[in-house]
């Protein structure tokens, strides 16, 4: 089918969000706490319909449809929510091959989705060809550690973003992987890398002092772990900043039956959450604040999207 007819049939399925008849979560409840969910995914890789009912693995789950259903469900149970996605959208089916990614941005934007970063596979068709796709999503590319230069991706992705939900001020950032050995120089001419954690703590500091953030999270496109300790990776970069609670993770598909929790000498604790790959899984943290606006408990609880 062409792409009109699609979108209008994944709109009939549930991903417009024009919901008249929510039940919203209180707020503040009897103890004067509010509760923020986080919701998201990385590494959906064109899986715009579930995978095959006769596919080796996963068969059956996935899809965006399902996806959409799910997250607006989860938003009549609690309107303080956002939807986050750690990169790589692009490359994995014929969707992608057809439409480049426009159909992926299309699909997120209407499902409301909040920020997400840059994944490598968003290199595949160049530096032009995201750039041709791009105006189609309607949320912002974070991404702190590629410097874009006269690059014509600056004009899409920002360095980090803050979002008020219900009073509580969430710092976003997104951080990227080293180009060597994954993108040709010729696919991301113009867009260079730089030092992960430095830019990383860079970024929280400015959240969390210039713009008072209550909670900082990290878009990370770095990999969950290696078995190469020097390699960065979001298991090292919780380790190695301070002030980030939040890392969703992407690019290594790592499935995390539960959110991988790293305890620091100052007594903080930096959450690792990642979903695998394909939209087989729809990730979910809820955060609980106090009225000084600091997080005292989180809890996970993913999703599978069957």
């Amino acid at each position: 089918m062409d792409r009109k007819t699609f979108l209008k049939r994944m709109s009939a399925a549930g991903l417009g969000l024009g919901l008249t008849t929510m039940t919203p979560l209180l707020s503040y409840a009897g103890n004067g706490n509010r509760q923020l969910t986080i919701l998201h995914t990385n590494d959906t890789h064109a899986r715009i319909e579930p995978f095959p009912a006769n596919a080796s693995s996963h068969a059956g789950l996935g899809g965006v449809a399902r996806r959409a259903t799910l997250v607006n469900r989860i938003r009549q149970e609690n309107p303080n929510v956002l939807l986050l996605d750690a990169g790589d959208v692009f490359q994995g089916t014929p969707y992608f091959n057809y439409y480049n990614g426009e159909l992926d941005f299309q699909v997120m934007s209407k499902m409301g989705y909040d920020a997400s970063t840059i994944g490598n596979h968003e290199f595949d068709n160049g530096v032009q060809g995201f750039v041709d796709v791009a105006d189609k999503a309607n949320f912002p590319f974070v991404s702190s550690n590629y410097q874009y230069g006269d690059s014509p991706m600056a004009d899409f992705v920002k360095q980090n973003i803050v979002k008020n939900v219900d009073g509580i001020k969430v710092g976003i950032f997104g951080l990227g992987i080293d180009f060597a050995g994954l993108v040709l120089p010729a696919l991301h001419e113009g867009v260079r890398y730089l030092d992960p954690i430095r830019m990383a703590q860079y970024q929280v500091n400015r959240l969390r002092n210039d713009y008072k953030c209550d909670l900082g999270v990290c878009l990370s496109h770095l990999g969950y772990r290696y078995n190469n300790p020097e390699r960065v990776s979001d298991v090292r970069l919780a380790n190695e900043t301070t002030g980030i609670d939040l890392i969703v993770g992407g690019h290594t598909h790592t499935f995390l039956d539960a959110p991988d929790r790293v305890k620091k000498n100052d007594g903080s604790t930096t959450i690792i959450s990642q979903v695998g790959f394909g939209g087989i899984v729809l990730g979910r943290i809820d955060f609980e604040f106090d009225r000084r606006k600091a997080v005292v408990r989180a809890t996970a609880a993913n999703h599978t999207v069957s």
